[in-house]
């Protein structure tokens, strides 16, 4: 088990997964305390739960990158633009663009069909998803160059920490960066103005970006724009499961304190095991075999047994930061019995996700750093609130 013989990685990573519990359970504080926000908007809903997961998407994918970038000995810390580290912010800058459009284009879309009815307009969401999108983005992006610099400097294994981290991260800003976008849109020309002109420069820079002389940002836009659309329409059916248990979720908020929780652990768990199969892939540690290899299954024993402690003490915070609030809860022994079954079924999801989405990718002659973790996001988002839905009403925890 790695347990066993990483020690060192098992401890970092515990120590990033408890820190994105923190962070976490503070977006589920957010996510509580609008819910008013929440029934006046129809839809946002639906979109917050895919802008979240873009955002560990983005930079989930650009710290694997950069995690693989160091164990190569190819990460400076610069502002060239055109080094390893320039191309992948520049790269990591128009997906924030692009995807946040497409993200409000998409939710304007599917949300009717699937009876979210009086939506936002289409205008207020393009307004709140690239608002959002960039104001979050701008502070993740700081924080994944931060740790990637740390990580070099003081020799930690990167792929033990950035996934957890900057998806922690991610949860912090994106949320209360969402909620701030809400007090710029309303009835009004500034705001269809608005978003013509964000949705204009999305795809001038989309389009720019591809046909720059700059390799490995074109390369990381097309191999990432399809999979990051990919997690938006999959995070968008997550935010509908949601929606459509509003009410019950919004009568015991510490259930809403546990879900960005539950769902970053989930993803943050298997986006560690999703950069170290990268990494090994890369380095040739293991082979791209259609069972995991003898190197790689101790990565993967290690994956549930790291599960088990995560979902018992998000559970457990959860519990007590809501009734510290005076949130009604339906008592720790029911947050933590949710958490658990639900996190059953969402790892062992994350864990195939992980292992094959990095095998096959590399097969195919991609980077399995541009697929691992965007697709364990999306994966995560859906079969993670569906699980924890269902584990809510198995259990009578609403």
């Amino acid at each position: 088990m790695l347990a066993a013989h990483d020690p060192a990685g098992v401890r970092q990573s515990m120590a990033a997964l408890t820190a994105g519990l923190a962070a976490s359970l503070a977006a589920g504080v957010v996510l509580a305390s609008i819910t008013d926000t929440l029934e006046e908007l129809p839809g946002l809903l639906v979109l917050i739960p895919a802008a979240v997961a873009l955002r560990g998407t983005i930079f989930g994918t650009l710290g694997s990158r950069l995690g693989t970038a160091i164990h190569a000995g190819t990460f400076r810390l610069t502002a060239r633009p055109d080094s390893v580290l320039g191309q992948n912010m520049l790269a990591a800058t128009v997906l924030t663009l692009a995807t946040s459009v497409a993200l409000a284009a998409l939710a304007k879309v599917i949300a009717p069909v699937f009876g979210v009815a009086d939506t936002i307009s289409l205008a207020d969401l393009v307004v709140i998803s690239l608002v959002g999108g960039v104001l979050s983005s701008a502070v993740v992006a700081v924080v994944t160059v931060v740790l990637a610099e740390v990580a070099a400097r003081r020799a930690w294994d990167p792929d033990n920490v950035m996934a957890p981290l900057v998806t922690a991260a991610g949860d912090l800003v994106t949320l209360p960066a969402l909620w701030s976008a809400t007090f710029l849109v309303g009835p009004g020309l500034a705001v269809t103005l608005g978003a013509a002109i964000g949705a204009t420069l999305a795809i001038v820079s989309l389009v720019a970006a591809l046909r720059s002389r700059y390799r490995l940002t074109s390369r990381v836009l097309r191999e990432s724009l399809p999979v990051s659309l990919v997690v938006a329409v999959v995070g968008l059916l997550a935010g509908l499961t949601l929606e459509a248990r509003l009410a019950d979720l919004a009568g015991s908020p510490a259930l809403l304190v546990l879900v960005p929780a539950f769902l970053a652990g989930a993803g943050a768990i298997g986006g560690i095991l999703s950069s170290r199969i990268a990494s090994k892939l890369h380095l040739g540690v293991i082979e791209p075999s259609a069972l995991p290899s003898r190197r790689a299954r101790p990565d993967i024993v290690t994956t549930f047994v790291l599960a088990i402690p995560v979902f018992v003490l998000g559970a457990l915070l959860a519990d007590l930061t809501a009734r510290g609030l005076g949130l009604a809860s339906p008592g720790a022994a029911s947050l933590v019995g949710v958490a658990l079954l639900g996190g059953a079924v969402a790892v062992a999801v994350s864990v195939l996700v992980a292992y094959y989405a990095s095998v096959v990718g590399y097969r195919l002659g991609l980077d399995p750093d541009n697929l691992g973790i965007p697709l364990v996001t999306a994966a995560l988002d859906l079969v993670g609130s569906v699980a924890f839905v269902l584990a809510v009403a198995l259990l009578g925890a609403a």
